[in-house]
């Protein structure tokens, strides 16, 4: 098993660039019902922590947990898969999109039950998310990549019975996920845009770069806006992002 920081590279500058979104933690904050206290797994530079319930994050990156601002919830050091806590010893183990980094989802998803009462798990359907644009119509090795990935259908299995969410995507998402920029396709044209979602990051440089330039060539020339006009007028779309809440 390796020591090394998983995130020394993929984790620099994620704080910047992830920007918690306040509609998205407001659904996320929904679903934690009445819970008092919350282990975050995978919980990174803090994103979606609730800030009214004691909370104690778990992170595996030093990377990551250097980038908790100041008076984020204490952090352990630790991976998923070996959770240092007794059984049940929380109210609510939360992950956001996080499971698919996890080294062994299935035993860390396990864990997440083992110490917490319910689950709440932010994740995305593989199959709706591959019908957007920029992965349908420009980076569909995307599609390839996320087929070895836990995602929706490992996640509901791992964790039933339970609920399964829709997570709609504002246009103006202050996120960096994967397609929270689904109306502002320039966006992607940034490089730094494009480091903060993993998905695009894990691909090789050659294939992102041609597929931007398929994108800024579509969107100098207006045939990006002729294919998607519909999408101007959304306020927010569901691209496939979904809460999967457990039973208890």
């Amino acid at each position: 098993m390796s020591t090394g920081d998983p995130y020394a590279a993929l984790g620099d500058g994620y704080a910047r660039r992830r920007r918690p979104d306040p509609r998205i933690a407001a659904a996320i904050a929904q679903a934690l019902g009445d819970a008092r206290s919350v282990v975050n797994v995978g919980a990174g530079a803090g994103s979606y922590e609730p800030t009214d319930r004691l909370v104690l994050a778990v992170e595996p990156s030093a990377t990551m947990i250097g980038q908790r601002p100041p008076g984020a919830a204490p952090a352990v050091q630790a991976f998923a898969e070996d959770l240092p806590f007794d059984d049940r010893a929380f109210d609510v183990g939360l992950a956001v999109l996080t499971v698919h980094h996890w080294r062994d989802p299935g035993r860390g998803l396990t864990e997440l039950r083992r110490v917490s009462r319910r689950q709440v798990v932010l994740t995305w359907d593989p199959v709706r998310i591959s019908r957007m644009w920029l992965v349908a119509d420009y980076l569909p090795e995307i599609a390839t990549l996320e087929e070895s990935l836990a995602t929706l259908p490992e996640i509901a299995a791992a964790l039933a019975p339970a609920s399964v969410r829709p997570v709609p995507v504002p246009w103006d998402c202050t996120d960096g996920f994967l397609a929270a920029n689904w109306r502002r396709p320039r966006a992607y044209l940034d490089h730094d845009v494009r480091a903060g979602a993993s998905s695009i990051a894990a691909l090789p440089r050659a294939v992102v770069e041609r597929a931007m330039r398929r994108l800024r060539d579509d969107l100098d020339r207006g045939r990006w806006h002729a294919r998607h006009r519909d999408l101007l007028a959304r306020t927010s779309l569901d691209v496939g992002y979904r809460l999967v809440v457990s039973d208890g």
